[in-house]
């Protein structure tokens, strides 16, 4: 019986080998909805039958009335660029936001080498393996050999926290996409790796809450060719020494690369020192990741830390969408833009990617010219990129609209379909409903919520002003604020293709301008960064409970052990647990009372600030905590208690908050 189950388990083996060798299997599925806390919340206000037009919502009543006349259905048509919400929609777009990775997996497999390192098939099946079958919201892996990161020494035998969360009875991370095509296993990421993550409690997922230990800098880290995200980081590559490899420029004159070696080691160095929850979206070529964001996005625009996707579809959530796949899981995105944006040269840039590339297919040979090698191997002809992206109007310039003129659609559908799914999708969710246990409190919480002036921002309901407030009054940590200027020099007027056109496009497509009236001139000179030192949006406050840590960098932070609070006051009773060093960067998740105590309380803040800035590395990440110095301590005139139940109230903000503030008028 024994040698029976053998030979059917060998057979089994080489019947999906066979049928992986000659079709694309891509595993896993997406989530049911009983396996999430998707049911248990409060729906959104986005309106089945309403529509967004490039930006503009028309809710469903009026939608009812425009269709009843000629001139309403041209306003409503695709032609004009209106997109129905409907149910089939939000299908398409969670199917997406689970599975779809635009190619993504060539990118990180092929080119990055993300499979290469210790963090390859074999140990994260092992890893997967020890949980027998339970949840876990940081996968550990065991380290396969020594190695040297960087300037950092890995041994054998050592635990890696990658923050992969694992559902139950899961064998592949959330968000984690496997694809077997031709023999070649991949691995591709989705949305749901950063925007969803498994409750600890009941192993449920909670779909839109930010995955806040995700380590992705310690993965690229490991990766055989993390090189290839240098612009995600600090290094300039035209600083390296040159080594060996010779190639062709854009010039047409023959250079040398910069030694791999070197490049590796100095990537890696500013990869292990991003905070884990945190990542890096920006391509100015320095070193300030932010912070994963929740998806609980409905009014909750403009979208981004900086506000820099606040037009066209969803108010500028199909632009958000369209950034972290058509520009940050495909570093060739920018290649023809690249003089302008990092003043590289498009042959340096692509052979500074390419030159150590993980499969020999991409690995570019000596003295050939990148660019066109990567034609020659580009397995998405006729786009500039790797990844699955349609050029955009006025390409290779970018627009406020598609930041980088490359709109991430897969073949087969219709423009932005995939897209603008995700957005419906994304709308529609909300975090877990919380128990108001001492409802008074929360309602003297609410007050103080008034009377601290925090509602002069957070206002409205979802707690949102809809603005970029100026770096220079939020005071917050700088570098992130200043990020996407490089990429406003190389904007043009925002156009798109009608959301019927299908791709691959035809020859001379259909047109539209999209509107830039949703969002003010100031919010957008803000965003950008143009003729000021930018800003950073006043985020909506739903979901608080599930997204510590606070502020774009995480660094307010502080541990379950930080503090001791009664009505008298509070005691540091641990201060090693202040900030990112004593959280996250020692495997404690913060504590959202603590953390948000932290936020208010200018004395907590300080020591906490200190703490950050202690830590080298994050300094080199530009992460401290500092600014949005809004007080609501002793100090400002509020108790300890005043303060404990403002805290009780804000993370009371669920979709469906029993007490709401009194808004000022």
């Amino acid at each position: 019986m024994r040698l029976r189950g053998i030979v059917i388990l060998l057979a089994l083996v080489l019947f999906i080998g066979f049928f992986a060798y000659q079709i694309d299997l891509a595993f896993p599925g997406t989530p049911s909805l009983n396996n999430t806390y998707t049911p248990l919340t409060q729906a959104t206000a986005q309106e089945i039958g309403s529509y967004d037009v490039l930006g503009k919502v028309v809710s469903k009543a009026e939608a009812e009335s425009l269709l009843k006349t000629e001139e309403g259905k041209q306003q409503l048509s695709t032609d004009n660029g209106a997109v129905a919400i409907t149910e089939d929609l939000i299908a398409l777009g969670r199917k997406a936001f689970y599975r779809e990775t635009f190619g993504n997996e060539i990118f990180f497999t092929d080119v990055t080498g993300i499979l290469n390192g210790p963090l390859n098939l074999v140990n994260l099946t092992k890893a997967i393996l020890s949980l027998k079958g339970q949840p876990t919201t940081n996968l550990q892996v065991t380290m396969d050999r020594d190695m040297k990161v960087g300037e950092r020494n890995f041994k054998k035998g050592d635990i890696l926290n990658t923050g992969l969360d694992v559902p139950a009875n899961s064998l592949v991370p959330l968000g984690m996409i496997t694809h077997i095509n031709k023999g070649k296993i991949r691995v591709g990421i989705t949305c749901a790796a950063c925007h969803a993550t498994v409750d600890r409690k009941t192993g449920r997922i909670l779909e839109g809450a930010p995955n806040n230990d995700l380590d992705t800098g310690l993965m690229l880290a490991l990766a055989s060719n993390s090189a290839s995200w240098f612009r995600q980081t600090g290094v300039n590559p035209l600083m390296i020494p040159r080594g060996e490899h010779t190639y062709i420029k854009s010039d047409n004159k023959e250079g040398r690369l910069p030694d791999a070696k070197a490049l590796e080691e100095a990537v890696d160095n500013q990869l292990l020192t991003w905070t884990p929850g945190n990542f890096d979206s920006t391509p100015d070529n320095h070193n300030n990741p932010s912070q994963n964001p929740p998806s609980y996005t409905f009014g909750a625009y403009p979208y981004g830390w900086s506000g820099n996707a606040a037009i066209g579809w969803f108010h500028g959530l199909t632009t958000l969408n369209s950034n972290v796949h058509g520009t940050n899981s495909d570093q060739t995105s920018i290649a023809d833009a690249s003089q302008q944006l990092l003043g590289i040269d498009k042959d340096t840039f692509l052979g500074v990617i390419l030159q150590n590339a993980a499969n020999p297919i991409f690995k570019l040979p000596q003295g050939a010219k990148p660019s066109e090698f990567f034609q020659k191997n580009d397995p998405t002809p006729g786009t500039p990129n790797i990844n699955e992206v349609i050029k955009m109007p006025g390409y290779p310039k970018g627009s406020p609209f598609i930041l980088d003129g490359l709109m991430a659609n897969s073949p087969g559908f219709p423009v932005a379909a995939q897209l603008n799914g995700m957005s419906a999708y994304q709308n529609t969710l909300a975090p877990p409903p919380v128990e108001t246990r001492d409802v008074a409190a929360v309602q003297h919480g609410a007050a103080i919520f008034t009377r601290a002036g925090c509602v002069e921002c957070h206002s409205g309901r979802y707690f949102t002003n809809n603005h970029v407030i100026a770096e220079q009054e939020i005071k917050s940590q700088p570098s992130r604020a200043m990020a996407q200027a490089p990429v406003a020099r190389n904007f043009t007027a925002p156009q798109t293709y009608p959301s019927n056109v299908q791709v691959p496009l035809p020859e001379n497509p259909p047109v539209l301008n999209v509107p830039t009236d949703i969002t003010s001139e100031e919010d957008f000179k803000l965003a950008f960064a143009i003729g000021n030192s930018g800003g950073y949006k006043v985020p909506s406050l739903i979901g608080l409970n599930v997204t510590a840590p606070y502020l774009h960098d995480g660094g307010v932070a502080a541990g379950p052990e930080a503090l001791k609070v009664d009505e008298n006051g509070y005691d540091i009773v641990n201060p090693d647990q202040l900030g990112i060093p004593g959280t996250l960067l020692s495997n404690i998740l913060p504590e959202p009372r603590a953390s948000l105590r932290v936020l208010i309380d200018r004395n907590l803040r300080r020591q906490t600030v200190l703490a950050n800035r202690a830590n080298s590395d994050l300094q080199e990440s530009n992460a401290d905590g500092s600014g949005h110095n809004y007080w609501v301590d002793k100090q400002a005139g509020f108790s300890t208690q005043g303060q404990t139940d403002l805290i009780e109230f804000l993370l009371s903000l669920d979709d469906a908050p029993q007490v709401v503030p009194i808004q000022k008028n």
